[in-house]
């Protein structure tokens, strides 16, 4: 089994705990608090584009992704990839860009589950009426995200 790397980053939005392998990231989630580290540069790199992310200075990752999912979830996760930085998608979209227009509810699982948030740009789909439904970060980062891309003050 090949050996795993974890980091934190400290982001606008709170705490984040990166865990890669020596090739690629395979998670990013939220976190209270942090534990111990073993770095590698792939994970620097992830530091160094979030970084630039959260300056306004990126709108696309350029990492080597290695998320764990089934292969429908993975053609989500890809889809999800697609959508331009500052644009938003509903669940259908990314259901007909997929090939499976009536996967709308597998589509929001998939979403919900996405183990790499932010690069695997979840926050980025909304209802199919504009709401901003599910973000399982919590809805005032999702909110702060899409925000942040289209250039509107933070509430």
């Amino acid at each position: 089994m090949e050996q795993t790397y974890k980091a934190y980053y400290k982001s606008p939005i709170g705490l984040m705990e990166i865990q890669a392998t020596r090739h690629a990231i395979t998670s990013i989630r939220f976190c209270d608090g942090r534990g111990p580290e073993n770095s590698c540069p792939i994970i620097q790199e992830c530091i160094v584009q979030l970084d630039e992310y959260f300056t306004g200075d990126r709108k696309d990752f350029r990492l080597n992704l290695a998320p764990e999912g089934t292969g429908f979830r993975q053609k989500v996760w890809q889809a999800l990839r697609q959508i331009p930085y500052g644009k938003t998608r509903s669940y259908q979209d990314i259901a007909i860009a997929i090939g499976n227009p009536k996967a709308c509810r597998a589509v929001g699982a998939a979403n919900r589950d996405n183990p790499i948030p932010i690069i695997i740009p979840c926050h980025r789909v909304i209802g199919k009426n504009g709401g901003l439904v599910g973000y399982n970060s919590g809805p005032w980062r999702k909110e702060w995200l899409l925000r942040h891309e289209t250039g509107k003050p933070a509430r």
